[in-house]
């Protein structure tokens, strides 16, 4: 997440423009949905309906974009995530599904923009914004990539949480054939299979909430836009609320929360819609929180963290234009002096 580095300017929200509004804590949006892409395959692979792997049929079908980039399994070694160019069905579908590991979508631009070819390119909110300072820099990179679409970030774990899953299996990297973190059902099991062809599962709840989810990078907890706010398109699990106020994660078929956030995305999205590739329902943006009450906290904390930052002399990402400060007047003064003293401690202690 290499935008999101302390000291590195993180790219704005745009300024409102016609028909788009701006959220302090989900950001520019034209409209707000529940989806799921309408082939059943993608939809029982995929994270979380498959809107977005959808959208990439969907361009690449009507010729619009010659190519996908995005990330996925490295057949080679199945537990590390590399850079995937996806340019059919057969690709979208093996690509399809989230992966919670170390992962570089742009480290290969210069080769990528030396082929030929429209280019749809999806990654983390923070590869999208620093792709979005280039396109902004160089007209001829903007010309390339006519749709960017993401999808909300918890974070990137550490490659050693992968790890900890797989032994958690009771089986060790080395054996390892093939690994999903999800998909094949929503949310869907944290799915091993090995050399022997043995299969190991994990719950989601298990796999991130237990171990993943520890091994997220400190960058990643003071960054402000984990929700894709410069994508055209962003998407995440709409998950339904459990009796806790948080997201129960029982097995149902995927639905997807899709944010259009600008005229192009939104543009798409009809198009996708009026072709049969995505069905949807339109969702009061309140609802949101319903689904991400985590992603909200974030944001609404993400000032304190940095202050603590500040306190502590360690250079912080500049935050301009993305609401910050709008999104921590909406929790109590008492809970952001926890938030930023909570910091301060991890940062005197080295436990990020």
């Amino acid at each position: 997440m290499a935008q999101a580095c302390p000291g590195a300017r993180i790219s704005p929200w745009q300024p409102s423009q016609p028909g788009v509004t701006v959220d302090p804590i989900w950001g520019p949006y034209v409209r707000v949905l529940t989806a799921h892409a309408t082939d059943a395959e993608i939809r029982h692979t995929a994270s979380s309906g498959g809107a977005l792997s959808g959208l990439a049929l969907h361009l690449l079908h009507s010729g619009q974009v010659s190519r996908v980039l995005h990330v996925g399994m490295d057949p080679d070694a199945p537990l590390l995530t590399r850079i995937v160019r996806s340019i059919g069905r057969p690709d979208v579908v093996r690509a399809a599904g989230s992966r919670y590991a170390p992962a570089s979508p742009l480290a290969d631009l210069q080769a990528e923009l030396a082929t030929p070819g429209k280019i749809l390119f999806i990654g983390k909110p923070c590869d999208v914004g620093a792709l979005r300072q280039m396109m902004a820099a160089d007209p001829s990179v903007a010309a390339r990539f006519p749709f960017l679409l993401s999808f909300f970030c918890a974070g990137t774990p550490s490659q050693d949480g992968t790890d900890r899953i797989i032994r958690h299996l009771g089986a060790e990297p080395a054996d390892v054939s093939s690994f999903r973190y999800r998909g094949d059902g929503w949310p869907g099991y944290a799915t091993a299979t090995l050399a022997n062809g043995e299969t190991k599962r994990m719950s989601y709840a298990a796999s991130w909430g237990d171990i993943l989810s520890h091994e997220v990078q400190f960058r990643c907890k003071i960054c402000p836009d984990a929700v894709g706010g410069v994508a055209d398109v962003a998407a995440a699990d709409a998950w339904y609320g459990g009796d806790s106020g948080y997201p129960a994660f029982e097995e149902a078929d995927g639905r997807s929360l899709v944010i259009t956030r600008t005229a192009t995305g939104d543009a798409l999205l009809r198009e996708a819609e009026a072709a049969g590739a995505i069905a949807s329902d339109p969702l009061d943006i309140g609802e949101i929180i319903k689904m991400q009450p985590s992603q909200a906290r974030r944001k609404q904390l993400a000032a304190s963290r940095m202050a603590a930052m500040r306190v502590m002399l360690n250079p912080v990402p500049v935050v301009s234009g993305l609401a910050v400060g709008e999104a921590m007047r909406q929790v109590s003064l008492l809970a952001s002096l926890k938030s930023m003293v909570g910091t301060v401690r991890r940062i005197a202690t080295g436990r990020r």
